[in-house]
């Protein structure tokens, strides 16, 4: 008999990169939206883009929709994302 183990294990990097310092302000910063494409998660990113204008200043909104909830994005997508916007929300929906 041969058990499988659902735990996984969390893959280690051999050089760590250092955590990137906070924003104090959010005003004039893009934010980069990737919609894991589960039931609403458009509906949310549409709130989350709203919000962040309105209450926080952010200057502009770039979104990006998974393909399917099961796969990471795109590197394509990713590397854009990293590109357009100063910081990145990701994971929405359900």
């Amino acid at each position: 008999m041969i058990v499988l183990s659902p735990e996984g294990k969390a893959q280690t990097s051999a050089s760590r990169v250092a955590a990137l310092p906070r924003f104090s302000d959010l005003r004039g910063k893009v934010v980069g939206l990737l919609d894991n494409s589960k039931p609403n998660a458009d509906k949310l990113e549409e709130r989350f883009a709203q919000l962040l204008k309105q209450r926080f200043g952010v200057a502009g909104v770039v979104k990006r929709r998974k393909l399917t909830a099961q796969q990471g994005a795109p590197k394509a997508y990713l590397d854009e994302l990293a590109s357009q916007a100063d910081f990145v929300i990701s994971g929405l929906g359900d």
